[in-house]
Order: C-alpha cells, then structure tokens, then sequence
C-alpha cells in the first residue's frame, strides 16, 4: 500500500514538472510587457516587434495595451506580477504613478526595464531602454535653425512651440534638446514666439493628443497670425502634435506654410511630408529598440548584467538608471526612401 502510495506521489511530481517546464503558468520565462495605448501608431508598432523579437528568442510573452488610463496600466502590471511574469518591460502612461504597484515587483525580486518612458521616483527600475531623447531635441532644433540659415539670415522670424505630456519625462528631453539651439536666437530677436509661450508648461500637450495641439493652435493662428502674419517654424515634439498644428493651419492659415518639426515617422504624418506639409520627423526605428530590449532581457534571465551605453544621464528620483540609448536620426523629403522603405519599414503602398 505505501509502495503504491509512493508511486503515485513520485507520478503526480513528473507530472507537475513536465507542465511547468511545458510552460504553465509558474513557467520561468514568461516576460510581462505593458504598453501606454494603441491610440498612436508607434506603440502598436513597439509591442508587435517585442512581442515577436522576445518569442523567437524563446519567451512567453504577455503584451497589455492600457488605453492611456493609468488605473488600467497598474490593474495590468499587478496581474502581470501575480500571473508569474519573471520580468517587466514598462512603457508608463505617467512616469510617477507606478511607484505602489512596482514595490510588488520589488518584493517578488522581479527586474523591471523601463521602455522609452523613464519611470519616476521607483528604486524598483533595473535598467532604461531608449532612443538618446535629448539628442531628438537637438535634431528637431538643428534642422530649423539650418533650414531658416539662422546664423546667417537677416530674420526675424517666426516660430510657435508644441510639445508633448507633462507626464512623460521625455517631453522635457526632447523640449529640453530643442531648446538649448533654439534659444540663442530667441533671446537676441531672431526667433521671434508672437504667442509669448515658451514656458514647457505652457506648451505641453495632454496625452500627446492631435486635437488638443490642434485646439491650441486655432487659438494661437486666431490671436497672432489671422492677419496674415507670415509663421515661418513650428516646432513640434512629435507627429501627433505636428499632426494637430498641421490640421490647424490647413484650416485657419493663409499664409506661407511653415517648417514643421515631428518624431516616430507615422504614416499619417510621412504622407504630410510627401505633400509638404511637416518637414520632417525623428525616425526612431523601434525593430533597433526591440532588438536591443531582447539582448537586455536575455542577460537579466541567464543572471548577467544587461548592457548599457549610459549611466550618467538618467536619474528617475532614486539615483541614476542604467540605460541604453539608441540613436535617432531624421527623416524628410530627400532620405525618406532610403530610411523607411528600402529598409523595410514601411512598403510604397503604406504611404499612397
């Protein structure tokens, strides 16, 4: 009767571990990735390639869309950490409200690489994975001060300021990196902002969102540029906001159509390159970031050190985070083929 018993016993384990290792849920690889929302074309593009890079490197992979609603991002990390996820890789909504449910995290030892958003105030942070946000800045800021030739024009010229969510840490980079070759010609005359607006918390964009950067841009065209006053340079954080003052000029503006600065090449905003209306935008080729998210998770699981390229830049209120930093570079009228379809990015049939 115990040799039975005993036999049966030994059954039940063999049993337990071929369905843990047939990955269950107490499977040991399984890679929780938390994604800010589907409303914008990147972050569906984002996922898709983690989502793909990480199965084929041999992951379980769960992949969570919030719908930009912070309560349903932490709903969804608490589940990830409570389902068995051995490692989180967090694109926040709002870089401090996560700090509560990642002390979860922490307590289960559970590494968390913040994903092109820096989280906030949270000692739980293992490592930062992004493109070098300060340097789109300072593209964004260098393309118009080439284009309006602000070191040798005559000037003045006029330029208005869109930038993204005061809730994303990257805002102020980018704004930040803009800014510092901008500014200069501010302050001596030869940028002229007719709004007055210049403060980052007066040119923020809640949630990054097209209608509000094109509502506040009907009222600054309204109010500055309505009698014809020629607008020579916007300066736009990313594609969504370029999108919004685009559609506002198209409707409100009659005057010589502006440089227009974006970032992430979205489709929507790569056809108003190829019609003239935004002069260019930061490609961030997310299938690099992907990539090297994979390598950082695949050291983080075999128990080594992910590798970072920065550990100087980025402290989130508890101390520096290690990062890697991609590079972005620029695409417009003259390299966008080379960029964007002949790598495979996009095909010709996406921009028709």
């Amino acid at each position: 009767m115990k040799k039975k018993l005993l036999s049966m016993i030994l059954a039940v384990a063999m049993v337990a571990t071929m369905l843990v290792g047939c990955g269950g849920a107490s499977s040991s690889n399984k890679v929780g990735v938390a994604m800010p929302t589907k409303d914008l074309q990147r972050w569906n593009q984002d996922g898709a390639n983690m989502k793909a890079e990480l199965e084929a490197a041999g992951y379980e992979v769960d992949l969570q869309y919030a719908s930009n609603d912070i309560a349903t991002q932490v709903s969804q990390i608490e589940n990830m950490i409570n389902s068995g996820c051995k490692l989180l890789v967090i694109a926040s909504i709002d870089g401090d409200s996560l700090g509560t449910v990642l002390e979860q995290a922490k307590e289960k030892k559970i590494p968390v690489i913040a994903y092109d958003r820096l989280i906030m105030n949270s000692d739980a942070v293992s490592y930062y994975a992004t493109f070098d946000n300060y340097m789109v800045g300072t593209i964004q800021g260098q393309y118009i001060k080439d284009q309006l030739d602000l070191d040798n024009a005559a000037g003045p010229f006029n330029i208005e300021l869109t930038t993204g969510d005061p809730g994303d840490n990257n805002a102020r980079f980018f704004f930040g990196g803009a800014m510092d070759v901008l500014q200069p010609y501010i302050d001596e005359g030869k940028l002229v902002v007719k709004s007055g607006q210049v403060a980052f918390e007066e040119v923020a964009t809640a949630n990054w969102a097209t209608d509000a950067a094109q509502a506040r841009m009907d009222a600054i065209i309204a109010a500055n540029y309505a009698d014809g006053t020629t607008l020579d340079a916007c300066l736009c954080s990313n594609d969504s906001t370029a999108l919004g003052v685009a559609n506002s000029l198209e409707a409100n503006y009659t005057g010589e159509w502006p440089i227009i600065t974006g970032q992430d090449c979205d489709i929507a905003s790569v056809k108003n390159i190829l019609a003239g209306k935004q002069s260019m935008s930061i490609f961030k080729d997310t299938r690099t970031l992907a990539s090297k998210v994979v390598e950082m998770v695949d050291a983080i699981m075999k128990g080594t050190e992910a590798p970072v390229n920065d550990t100087e830049t980025y402290d989130n209120g508890t101390g520096i985070i290690p990062s890697f930093l991609c590079e972005p570079v620029f695409a417009d009228i003259d390299n966008y083929k080379t960029l964007l379809i002949d790598s495979g990015y996009y095909t010709e049939a996406d921009l028709q």
